[in-house]
C-alpha cells in the first residue's frame, strides 16, 4: 500500500527548508518491531528552527505524527497518513555543564546516563533502563528502577503545531505514571536535567547492574516494543498476564515473550495487526480472569490495511 505522494507540494510550500521530505517512507524501517505500511511524508527536520518554519507553513487539515526512535511504537499495516516527524541529528546533542545535562529530544536514553555518569552526576542512571529517546521520555514520564523523568527534569523546550516554540518548567508538564499533561500537538526538541554530585565509579555499578537486570529478565534481543502495558494500580502487568494463561501465546507471528510475558515480539514474520491483535487478546484474557483491564503503555499508530 502507498498514498498519494504529497512530499512535492508540502516542499513548494516552504522553498527554505533545510530538512528531508520522503514520500511514502516504509515505518517498518523504524520501528523496534519491524512492522507497519509506510509514513505518507517522512519529514526529519534539520533542527528546532527548522521544525518551527515547517509547522508555521503547514496548513491545518494535514495530520501530523511524531515519532523517535521507535522503540514503543507499533505502527499498523495501512500506514500513517499526513506527515509523520522524525527528529534526527540536529537533535541528538548532550552537553554536561556542572551539575545539569541538556539532552536533544532524539538524543537515546542510554546515551544522556552514560554521558552524566561520566561526569560523575548521578540521578540519571536509570535512563539506561529506559529503551527510545529524551522525546519519548519526555511524553510519557518514562522510567525504570525506582526513577521517572519527573525525577530529574528541570524544563523542556517544544515546538507547537503552529511553529510557536514553548518552554514548560517540570511542573507545567503535569506528570503522572506513564503520562503528561503536555498539549498533545507539542513536538519536544530538547531538554534540561539536572544531576547530583556523586562518584563516577558508582555510578557505573549501577548501570552495570540495570543493564544485567534487562538482559537477564527481557527479550531486549528480539524485534519487540518494550512494556506491552502499563501496570494497573496496586498490581504487576505481567503477574496478571501470567496468572491468565497467557505466556507464550502466539496470533499469526506474533508472541507474548516466555522471558517476559508483559513484552510482546516479532517471531520474524509478524504483521502489525498480528501484534496488536495477540495485545488484544492479552487484555480479554486478563480482564476475564481477574476483572482488570490492561492499559496499553505502547503507542499504537496509523490505519489497519484494506484486506
Amino acid at each position: 500500500m502507498s498514498f498519494p505522494d504529497t512530499a512535492p507540494g508540502l516542499a513548494a510550500a516552504v522553498p527554505k527548508l533545510r530538512g528531508r521530505l520522503i514520500a511514502n517512507q516504509p515505518m517498518a524501517d523504524l520501528t523496534w518491531f519491524r512492522v507497519g505500511g509506510p509514513a505518507q511524508t517522512l519529514f526529519s527536520p534539520a533542527d528546532e528552527e527548522d521544525l518551527a518554519y515547517f509547522l508555521s507553513s503547514l496548513a491545518d487539515d494535514i495530520p501530523v505524527t511524531v515519532v523517535g526512535l521507535g522503540s514503543n511504537l507499533l505502527v499498523r499495516d495501512g500506514g500513517v497518513p499526513g506527515v509523520v516527524i522524525r527528529p534526527g541529528r540536529g537533535f541528538n546533542e548532550i552537553l554536561v555543564d556542572g551539575n545539569q545535562v541538556r539532552a536533544g529530544s532524539a538524543a537515546p536514553d542510554v546515551k544522556v546516563a552514560r554521558a552524566a555518569a561520566d561526569a560523575g552526576l548521578a540521578g540519571l542512571a536509570f535512563y539506561r533502563g529506559v529503551p527510545g529517546a529524551i522525546g519519548g521520555a519526555l511524553r510519557m514520564n518514562a522510567g525504570a528502577y525506582g526513577r521517572e523523568t519527573k525525577d530529574a527534569l528541570i524544563e523542556a523546550r517544544a515546538v507547537d503545531r503552529k511553529g510557536k516554540l514553548h518552554v514548560l518548567k517540570n511542573a507545567d508538564m503535569g506528570y503522572s505514571y506513564r503520562h503528561s499533561e503536555a498539549p498533545k500537538d507539542f513536538i519536544f526538541t530538547r531538554a534540561t536535567y539536572r544531576g547530583e554530585s556523586g562518584d563516577a565509579a558508582d555510578i557505573a555499578a549501577e548501570m552495570e547492574k540495570i543493564t544485567e537486570a534487562r538482559e537477564t529478565t527481557q527479550p531486549i534481543r528480539s524485534r519487540t516494543g518494550g512494556s506491552t502495558f502499563k501496570n494497573p494500580p496496586g498490581h504487576k502487568a505481567w503477574q496478571l498476564i501470567d496468572a491468565a494463561g497467557c505466556r507464550g501465546l502466539v496470533v499469526g507471528d506474533a508472541q507474548v515473550s516466555e522471558l517476559h510475558c508483559n513484552f510482546l515480539i516479532n517471531r520474524g514474520n509478524a504483521t502489525g495487526a498480528d501484534i496488536e491483535n495477540l495485545g488484544e487478546d492479552v487484555r480479554r484474557r486478563v480482564r476475564d480472569s481477574s476483572g482488570v483491564t490492561l492499559d496499553w503503555e505502547i503507542v499504537r499508530l496509523g490505519i489497519a490495511k484494506e484486506s
